[in-house]
């Protein structure tokens, strides 16, 4: 199949060709086709003067049900459109923990639960204090409104019975209102059913690719965009004075070819390719680079630094007999809570699965019920953190993943699960949500100690699949900050990153919605130059 010219509408091209020339050239080169990249190619796009290169390593997710199907995300990980990137050992926690990272149009936004929460204004004010001026909540609440996504709660009839009465026995049980709508206004606690961002009539996915780029994809009104999909990008291609001026990249036949960038080049694959991007392109720690034989190009040393991650941890009930069917996608409804008065934010949550979460469990000798349930202690400010580096500078070994979970110095990452396992006894032990237990599988009631519930909960941890902070933002002085409050990388010039890794910290709440709101403001921020 021939590959349209840059001047042609914008459209998916389901070849495994390499791009048509060695040296195509265009205004922007947009490296990631997931959240951020998808919000970014399609913003530029929208000047029929600009031409734009969007790379996506993986297919189209168009008229792809086992995508686009919301309820069908868990088979996705650890499947064909899956990085899947293991984590090193970790001595604290789970060294077993996998992390999905999306291989498909759309990223990660078309492989997870699109659970959607507009970042709390402590989380912005958070980013400023460690550095990002101008990224502070007045300034960055309006980026919400111009979102395309389908934002919604969770649809009546998604709203089974148990995940209802879960709802009530949290608030009863733990003094937290009940939120109808956590995006309607900041909140510290609560209990309710989420934002989705799908379409409750079909249970649809309104991922980045579906709300920003299928309709133009369908329409050809975005002339000057260019989709490479199944092309890896290798290395981003910098000139002697330090400036990015296109990148190589692979298709899926091996063929290989290099987009030129008139203007920028755009890092947008996320907080475990964002990085590996920039070391097999030289730009990163010297000593790491050097041991490796990769020509150091520009000495960064906070590239892989400051990774951060929400992890979590289960307890398991089973149930008398089956619970209702109807669901959006399984973990429906959650629960905040605010420990420690002086927080800003909520320092617990708790998803709720309508099944029982036992993967990890298993692996210490536990067994699945027939029928259950499962709450999850997540930590929403984790203060352990942790590093990506590479191994090889071969492009095709994956990178090192060392989270370090649960090594905080104050412990408070494996408290924060104990108190969590805690408080989920005594939402499990209140009406209407008891009438449906029978027993509580895992951990079990005989392990109550503080020390038998933290050895508990750090070996069956998991992740929730938010990887973030590898490049993160901070003030231009700052030595260790890889881009500044532009989302400039430090030091270089036509060479920007917009997606999870330029977070100074994590947001209390699920990510997503803050790296949606990230590619809008990077889109404004590029158009202005």
């Amino acid at each position: 199949m021939q590959r349209p010219s840059p001047t042609a509408r914008a459209t998916v091209d389901r070849s495994t060709d390499a791009p048509a020339g060695p040296d195509e050239v265009f205004d922007y080169v947009v490296v990631g086709g997931g959240t951020a990249g998808s919000v970014i190619a399609s913003r530029l796009a929208e000047d029929p003067d600009l031409t734009v290169a969007l790379v996506e390593g993986g297919p189209s997710d168009v008229d792809r049900p086992e995508v686009l199907t919301l309820r069908r995300w868990q088979g996705l990980l650890g499947g064909e459109l899956d990085y899947d990137y293991p984590t090193v050992a970790q001595p604290r926690g789970n060294s077993l923990i996998r992390h999905s990272r999306a291989r498909v149009l759309g990223g990660c936004s078309s492989h997870n639960t699109l659970i959607s929460f507009r970042p709390l204004p402590s989380d912005w004010e958070e980013w400023v204090a460690a550095g990002a001026e101008g990224w502070d909540a007045a300034t960055m609440d309006p980026y919400f409104g111009r979102l395309r996504n389908r934002i919604v709660p969770v649809g009546e009839a998604d709203r089974n019975a148990v995940a209802r009465d879960f709802v009530a026995a949290a608030s009863e049980a733990l003094r937290v209102p009940r939120v109808e709508g956590f995006n309607a206004a900041p909140f510290t606690e609560g209990a309710g059913f989420f934002d989705l961002a799908y379409h409750p009539e079909t249970n649809q996915r309104s991922s980045a690719s579906v709300a920003y780029l299928h309709p133009h994809l369908a329409a050809g009104d975005r002339p000057g965009l260019r989709l490479f999909l199944e092309t890896r990008a290798l290395r981003v291609e910098l000139d002697d004075a330090g400036r990015a001026t296109g990148v190589e990249v692979r298709a899926a036949d091996g063929g290989r070819a290099v987009l030129r960038a008139r203007r920028e080049v755009v890092l947008c694959a996320g907080a475990v390719d964002t990085p590996r991007l920039l070391l097999l392109s030289g730009i990163g720690p010297r000593e790491q680079l050097a041991a490796l034989g990769i020509d150091v190009r520009h000495d960064l040393p906070g590239v892989g630094e400051n990774l951060l991650d929400h992890p979590e941890s289960v307890i398991v009930w089973e149930t008398d007999g089956p619970i209702p069917e109807n669901s959006a996608m399984d973990s429906d409804a959650g629960l905040f809570v605010r420990r420690d008065p002086e927080s800003a934010g909520p320092d617990l949550m708790f998803h709720f699965y309508q099944i029982p979460f036992t993967d990890n469990p298993e692996r210490l000798g536990y067994r699945r019920p027939a029928h259950g349930v499962s709450m999850t202690p997540n930590i929403p400010k984790p203060r352990s953190r942790g590093r990506l580096y590479l191994t090889s500078a071969d492009p095709d070994v994956r990178p090192a993943l060392d989270f370090r979970y649960f090594t905080d110095p104050e412990d408070h990452d494996a408290r924060t699960l104990v108190d969590g396992i805690r408080l989920a006894r005594e939402v499990a032990a209140t009406e209407p949500l008891a009438s449906w237990l029978t027993r509580e599988v895992c951990p079990g009631p005989e392990l109550n100690s503080d020390e038998e519930l933290s050895a508990y909960a750090r070996r069956v941890a998991h992740t929730v699949y938010h990887p973030a902070g590898t490049c993160r933002m901070g003030a231009p002085e700052d030595p260790h900050a890889v881009v500044d409050p532009g989302l400039r990388v430090r030091g270089l010039t036509g060479l920007r990153i917009a997606d999870a890794s330029v977070f100074p910290t994590i947001p209390a709440v699920n990510p997503m919605v803050c790296v949606l709101m990230v590619g809008e403001r990077a889109a404004e921020l590029l158009v202005a130059g």
